[in-house]
C-alpha cells in the first residue's frame, strides 16, 4: 500500500482548514504545512539528511508540531524522547537508537551530553538558512516515522519502530469507529512525546481535524473547553478523568452537547470515575493500546459504553485480539493482538527481539479475557508494571538502579495502591543506608515518577528456587 505524505496532500485537499489552535495563535493547513517546509529546508542546510535518524527532545508547543511535520516533509524518523527523564536515561537512549542528532526545545533543561552527537535547538534552526530538496509525497507502508521507547520487564527500554502504515491504519480504524464530523477538534493535553499524544497529531493530518493544543495538562482549561462546546473530543487516562471531573461536579456542570468522545486508556478505570463523569454528560469510551501498536487495539463503542462499563471493547475494523491458552468465556490469560497497526519491530539493543510470534500475534504480557459477546476487559497492565497517573514505571529499571548504590545487596520493588496516582513504587532492600543519600542517588538516575514512595529495609527478599525474586510476594507485605 502506498500512503500519502500526510500534511502535503492534506494542505493540498483542505489549505483553509483549521489545523492547529494554540495560546498562541492559530493555523490553517495550508500555513501548517508552509512552516513545516521552511524548517525542513532549515534542518537540511544544517545538515540533516532524507530518509535519516533524529531524536526530538520537546515540550507539547505549536513549535513541536511544526518540527515533527518537518521531519517528515524530509521523510526523516524521528526518535520521541520523554521529556521527564535524567541526563542518564536520556543518553542511553539517543546513543541507542543511532540518531545522527539531538533536535531540542529552548525551554528543555535537562540535556543529553554526548560528545559525538550534536544538540541543535529550535531557535538555532529557525536562524539558519534554507536548502530545497525533493520532497517525497507518499511513502510505503514499511517506512519508519517514528521511534518511541518503552522498557520491557527486564528494564532494558526498546526502542518501538512505528511506521506510517501502523499510524494510518490505527487513524482509520479509530474513525471508523468513532464516526467525524465537520466541527470536530480534539482537546490535546497528553505529552506529544507519548503515542497517546502523537496519535492526535497524526489523526488531525489524515482526518482534515482541528486540534487544540495544550503544553501540560489542565483540569479547569480542559473542563472549560468542554463545558462551552469548544472541543469535541479528548484523550485522558484515569487519573486525569477524575480531576476533570472533579471540577465539573463543584461547578454542577455539564458536557456541551457537542463533545463527543472522552477517550480513557492507560490502565484499567475505577467504576466510580466512570459512573461519575457519565453523570456529568461525558461520553465515556474505554480503550486498550500501546506503544507497539500505535494508539488504540480496542475501543469500547458509543452503543455499549453504559451496558459494557469497564470493558475496553472490541477490535477496531483491522485488528484482532485473542487471549492466550484459553477456551471459554471470562478465562483470564494472556491478551494477543494482531493487526496492520502493530509495530515491526525494535531498533537498537532489542533489534534482534522478535515483536511478533510466528503467526504475527504481539504478546503483550497483559491479563485480560473476553466476555460471552466478544468485550475485552482488561484485569492487569502486566502482573508486576505500575501505572502511576497514566505512566508506566517497570520495577526492573528502579531495581537495577538501587542495585548500583554500592549500600545495597538486594532491592525487589511493587507497586501499593494510591489514591491520588492509582499506584505508586515501593521498593524492599536488604542494605544499610541513609533514606535521605538513598533518594538523592535515585533522583539523578530515575525520572521523578519513577522514585520509590517508600523505603523498606528488611533481612531478605522473597526467592523461589532458582533464587529469582517473587515480586507477587511483596505485594503481601505491604
Amino acid at each position: 500500500m502506498i500512503i500519502p505524505n500526510w500534511l502535503v496532500q492534506r494542505a493540498k485537499l483542505t489549505p483553509d482548514a483549521s489545523a492547529l489552535v494554540t495560546g498562541q495563535g492559530r493555523w490553517s493547513y495550508r500555513e501548517l504545512y508552509e512552516q513545516s517546509l521552511e524548517i525542513a529546508q532549515q534542518l537540511h542546510h544544517l545538515g540533516v539528511q532524507p530518509e535519516s535518524r533524529v531524536a526530538l527532545l520537546s515540550q507539547s508547543t505549536e513549535q513541536t508540531v511544526l518540527f515533527i511535520h518537518a521531519c517528515w516533509l524530509l521523510s526523516v524518523e524521528v526518535v520521541c524522547l520523554n521529556n521527564r527523564l535524567t541526563e542518564q536515561e536520556l543518553c542511553w537512549q539517543v546513543r541507542d537508537s543511532e540518531a545522527k542528532l539531538v533536535i531540542i526545545d529552548d525551554q528543555i533543561q535537562t540535556l543529553p551530553k554526548l560528545d559525538d552527537i550534536e544538540n541543535l535547538y529550535y531557535s538555532t534552526v529557525q536562524k539558519s538558512e534554507q536548502k530545497e530538496f525533493i520532497i517525497l509525497d507518499q511513502w510505503t507502508e514499511d517506512q519508519t516515522l517514528s521511534i518511541m521507547y518503552t522498557s520491557g520487564t527486564t528494564g532494558v527500554p526498546k526502542g518501538v519502530r512505528q511506521t506510517a502504515g501502523n499510524h494510518t491504519s490505527s487513524a482509520l480504524a479509530s474513525a471508523l469507529n468513532l464516526g467525524l464530523t465537520d466541527q470536530d477538534s480534539w482537546l490535546c493535553m497528553m505529552p506529544l512525546f507519548h503515542i497517546s499524544g502523537l496519535s492526535i497529531v497524526i489523526r488531525s493530518v489524515i482526518y482534515g481535524m482541528e486540534m487544540r493544543l495544550y503544553e501540560k495538562f489542565d483540569a479547569k482549561e480542559a473542563a472549560a473547553q468542554i463545558i462551552a462546546g469548544r472541543v469535541t473530543a479528548m484523550s485522558v487516562v484515569a487519573l486525569t478523568l477524575d480531576q476533570i471531573v472533579r471540577v465539573m461536579e463543584a461547578t454542577n456542570s455539564k458536557a456541551h452537547p457537542l463533545f463527543r468522545t472522552m477517550l480513557v486508556g492507560g490502565g484499567p478505570v475505577p467504576l466510580d470515575y466512570l459512573e461519575r463523569a457519565t453523570a456529568c454528560g461525558l461520553p465515556i469510551l474505554q480503550t486498550y493500546g500501546m506503544t507497539e501498536t500505535c494508539s488504540q487495539t480496542t475501543t469500547l463503542g458509543k452503543a455499549d459504553a453504559a451496558r459494557k462499563l469497564g470493558s475496553a471493547g472490541k477490535p477496531l475494523f483491522f485488528n484482532q485480539i485473542a487471549i492466550k491458552d484459553t477456551v471459554q468465556p471470562r478465562e483470564v490469560g494472556e491478551v494477543l493482538i494482531k493487526g496492520p497497526h502493530v509495530t515491526p519491530g525494535y531498533i537498537g539493543s532489542q533489534r534482534t527481539r522478535k515483536a511478533l510470534t510466528e503467526d504475527g500475534w504481539l504478546a503483550t504480557g497483559d491479563a485480560g479475557y473476553l466476555d460471552e459477546e466478544g468485550y475485552l476487559f482488561i484485569v492487569d497492565r502486566r502482573a508486576d508494571l505500575i501505572i502511576s497517573g497514566g505512566e508506566n514505571i517497570y520495577p526492573a529499571e528502579i531495581e537495577n538502579v538501587l542495585l548500583a548504590h554500592p549500600a545495597i545487596r538486594e532491592a525487589g520493588v511493587c507497586g501499593k495502591e494510591d489514591m491520588e496516582w492509582g499506584q505508586v513504587p515501593v521498593a524492599f532492600l536488604v542494605g544499610s543506608v541513609n533514606e535521605e543519600e538513598l533518594v538523592e542517588f535515585c533522583s539523578e538516575r530515575l525520572a521523578r515518577y519513577k522514585l520509590p514512595k517508600e523505603f523498606r529495609f528488611v533481612e531478605q527478599l522473597p526467592r523461589n528456587a532458582a533464587n529469582k525474586l517473587m515480586r507477587f510476594e511483596l505485594k503481601k507485605w505491604l
